[in-house]
């Protein structure tokens, strides 16, 4: 349930409407697919920031399935051969990965020994969350954010 762009390329991937469904259905994104260099690196890392055991399939790709989404990641070379010249690892700038918790200051200090690039301290922004960004080992950029009791 994520968002299509680079490092680790983020593939955006929209699932259409299943056959029993209205035919006028929207799209719902249900899964954002990280395409990278090193899957056993990713996967732990997000095993352990996500607290979700993976799914694997193989040693190319593996599933880490949220309430409300999927977080996919996938070999480079494996998605070289499936669909060539189609992302490239590590290259993005441009997509933030989302999630929600429930408290973004414990979650800043359990994940003290686990995130290496910090981009921004938990803060409060003026429309009315809690956030922390932090990158992956990719470099994608991941915001943890809780919403705050309006006062």
């Amino acid at each position: 349930m994520f968002s299509a762009i680079a490092p680790l390329a983020v593939l955006l991937v929209a699932a259409t409407a299943a056959p029993d469904a209205p035919r006028n259905m929207s799209p719902s994104l249900i899964n954002v697919c990280l395409i990278t260099k090193d899957v056993p690196r990713l996967v732990d890392f997000y095993s352990r920031v996500l607290r979700i055991q993976p799914k694997r399939t193989g040693n190319d790709y593996a599933e880490l399935p949220t309430a409300v989404g999927t977080l996919a990641i996938f070999s480079a070379e494996a998605q070289e051969n499936y669909i060539p010249h189609s992302a490239e690892p590590a290259a993005n700038r441009a997509a933030i990965l989302e999630f929600q918790v429930s408290s973004v200051d414990e979650e800043y200090t359990r994940l003290q020994g686990i995130v290496k690039v910090w981009v921004k301290p938990p803060t409060t922004q003026p429309w009315g969350t809690r956030s922390v960004y932090f990158r992956d080992p990719d470099g994608n950029l991941v915001n943890f954010f809780a919403h705050v009791a309006s006062k």
